[in-house]
């Protein structure tokens, strides 16, 4: 594919509107870690699974490759720079965030439209990236809106 070709690719995929969401686990010397994805999913509600990608060029990438359990923290409509955090090269991202920690001692952000606590389930290649698979184990739901990210832009839902 040409470079043209490429930014054209990502502008037709940027024509569908996402949530954005933080995943977080702990790393192996039990370090919070996370990094923004707007590739989440719900695939079923029985057994309950959801998924979401990383890529092989991820910083992050052999963690959620390994992980056991990670956490999906979806993010409300004014948590903008918490994305903007999470997507950057900041070192020690977390202590800059508000969070506690969960189940199996995952990191939660504070103030998210909803999270789920997940056990890794499965793995399956997908290009340049890997999809994961997790078993909700433990959900929340705020009922406040979600952040939206849809044309290269963040928005709010109205």
């Amino acid at each position: 594919m040409t470079a043209q070709e490429n930014h054209e690719l990502r502008n037709a995929f940027g024509s569908f509107a996402t949530g954005i969401t933080v995943i977080t686990a702990l790393d192996g010397e039990k370090t919070p870690q996370g990094m923004t994805a707007n590739s989440f999913s719900t695939v079923s509600l029985e057994p309950p699974l959801v998924s979401w990608c990383v890529g092989q060029e991820s910083r992050l990438f052999d963690l959620f490759q390994q992980a056991g359990h990670f956490a999906v923290n979806i993010l409300s409509g004014n948590q903008k720079s918490t994305s903007e955090l999470f997507a950057s090269s900041h070192n020690d991202k977390f202590s800059q965030a508000s969070w506690h920690s969960g189940a199996h001692g995952l990191p939660l952000l504070d103030g998210c439209a909803s999270q789920f606590t997940c056990a890794t389930e499965h793995l399956y290649s997908g290009g340049d990236h890997i999809i994961i698979v997790g078993r909700v184990l433990d959900f929340s739901n705020n009922n406040i809106s979600p952040l939206i990210f849809h044309g290269g832009k963040y928005q709010k839902l109205k």
